[in-house]
């Protein structure tokens, strides 16, 4: 039987899982360099570490904006997770998270090919599909 779990935490707290999860997905898969992927804001955000039956398989940050909003970041996880509903459990988390933070809007710059799962979030698209780190993206946002 599978279990999952999901901890929010400090980056410092997981910083290797962490890095491994996105180094996989973000450069070895998707090709993002290392210096877009890395940018220095993650001791500052708040992070999301999903394991299945004890290992650490996937992850997403948030990050304040404002006193209002916040952008939900990062999502990932490893290729032998997916399909499991794993994307779908760290972004309740991190909305639930930013819900009990009193934030009013969350915002996202999903790629293109996963917005149908922000959708099914109650995400909407706003704005025109631009370009960011060689992949199409689209900005999201959902009122709390």
């Amino acid at each position: 039987m599978n279990s999952l779990q999901i901890k929010t935490l400090e980056y410092k707290d997981e910083m290797d899982s962490i890095k491994h999860i996105r180094t996989k997905v973000f450069q070895e898969e998707q090709g993002v360099a290392a210096e877009l992927e890395f940018d220095g804001l993650d001791e500052s955000a708040v992070h999301f570490l999903a394991y299945l039956n004890g290992k650490a398989i996937g992850t997403a940050r948030i990050r304040e904006i404002d006193c209002d909003s916040v952008k939900i970041e990062r999502l990932a996880v490893l290729s032998e997770a997916r399909n499991q509903g794993v994307a779908r459990q760290l972004m309740t988390t991190a909305l639930k998270f930013i819900s009990q933070q009193h934030k009013s809007l969350a915002i996202v710059h999903a790629q293109e090919y996963i917005a149908q799962l922000y959708q099914q979030l109650g995400f909407e698209i706003i704005g025109e599909r631009f370009t960011e780190a060689g992949i199409a993206h689209v900005k999201m946002i959902k009122l709390l």
